[in-house]
């Protein structure tokens, strides 16, 4: 643990370097520094807090231990040994809250998020599937208090999605759906299956971080962008004038096309977004020794293709293979309640970050 109280302390000490900081007439005039130390405090305040709190309890711990060397009367050394289990219990939950405050966070966990969700093997089947996946993000997010809008769509006649490309906004957005990465499977009877057989059919969910303001250099000359008229809203209407946009990035072929804004100046700064999102997301996937050791982890490496949830109707029932959980109330998971699968999820990446953690100090 020594380790660990050596780091604790040198957060402790940066919590109040920064809180010095953000106190200066000088920081506090440079808006955007002070933002960013607006932020690191509050990042770093549960830790400080929990910290102190550890060693308020480890120091009355300590008190007790010595006052029951001395003599006591028994109603008296009863008191103080109730008091010292109490507070050893306090301190083993305190030190392994602190372990896990320690775990590196992931830097994007803030961010708001692109995701991409494409009907897969299956057929109709996949692309309605797809439909009642984007259903389901869209009454979490409003559960969350989140903001979802749809970039760009490809129907099907059947009336899913072939595609349906999103942005969500909001509190932590990422730090929750991250997990939803790779393949989700379906198994239930099609609407047009009359002899009752089960079929089984995927679509795969894709989630990036928005990034804004990344490390990699997009040439424009590497970007074709071309301008079209806008089909309106559902297709009531058709847009006079040319306001939709379409970029495709010529080294990696990545195209985004984006006529949810009535203006073009607007389509292309969220067009330009997500495509610098898909961009980053490309590459830092062809980095694939140093991406595949940071993601992979007991809910597996995020890729795309692999299979990470079941959805069974007829039993109404699902199942995240990443973790071994199943619950039995598909019809509210698909109705937005997805809360119990992340918080698990979330618990699950945490212990094995804590295992490693752990073994390090060992």
């Amino acid at each position: 643990m020594d380790q660990i109280f050596d780091k604790l302390q040198s957060v402790s000490d940066r919590y109040e370097e920064v809180n010095e900081l953000i106190s200066d007439p000088e920081v506090i005039a440079d808006t955007k520094r002070f933002m960013k130390l607006s932020k690191e405090e509050g990042d770093l305040r549960e830790t400080v807090d929990t910290y102190n709190t550890y060693k308020e309890v480890s120091s009355s711990l300590s008190d007790d231990q010595d006052l029951l060397k001395e003599k006591l009367d028994d109603d008296m050394n009863e008191m103080v040994k109730a008091e010292i289990s109490d507070l050893e219990t306090q301190k083993a939950d305190l030190e392994e809250r602190l372990k896990i405050l320690l775990i590196p966070k992931d830097p994007n966990d803030d961010k708001n998020i692109i995701m991409e969700i494409h009907g897969a093997a299956g057929g109709d089947e996949a692309s309605l599937f797809a439909g009642d996946l984007y259903n389901m993000y869209v009454k979490y997010a409003e559960t969350q208090g989140w903001e979802v809008q749809i970039v760009d769509e490809v129907t099907t006649e059947v009336g899913g999605f072939k595609e349906i490309v999103l942005m969500i906004t909001g509190n932590k957005v990422y730090s929750k759906l991250k997990f939803e990465n790779g393949a989700h499977r379906v198994q239930r009877v099609p609407e047009t299956e009359s002899a009752g057989r089960i079929h089984t059919s995927t679509a795969t969910v894709g989630v990036m971080p928005e990034e804004e303001d990344v490390d990699i250099d997009i040439d424009p000359s590497d970007i074709r962008t071309d301008v079209y008229r806008s089909s309106g809203a559902g297709g009531q209407h058709i847009n006079k004038t040319s306001s939709a946009v379409r970029m495709t990035h010529l080294p990696t072929g990545i195209v985004v096309a984006m006529q949810d804004e009535r203006s073009q100046q607007q389509n292309r700064v969220k067009a330009m977004n997500v495509l610098k999102a898909r961009i980053y997301d490309y590459y830092k996937q062809k980095e694939e020794d140093q991406y595949n050791a940071q993601r992979k982890s007991s809910i597996g490496t995020g890729d795309r293709s692999e299979r990470i949830r079941t959805y069974n109707f007829p039993q109404n029932r699902v199942t995240d293979h990443r973790i071994g959980l199943t619950l039995n109330k598909l019809d509210k998971v698909l109705a937005g309640d997805l809360g119990e699968i992340i918080d698990a999820l979330i618990v699950s990446d945490q212990a094995d970050k804590l295992e490693r953690l752990n073994e390090s100090q060992d």
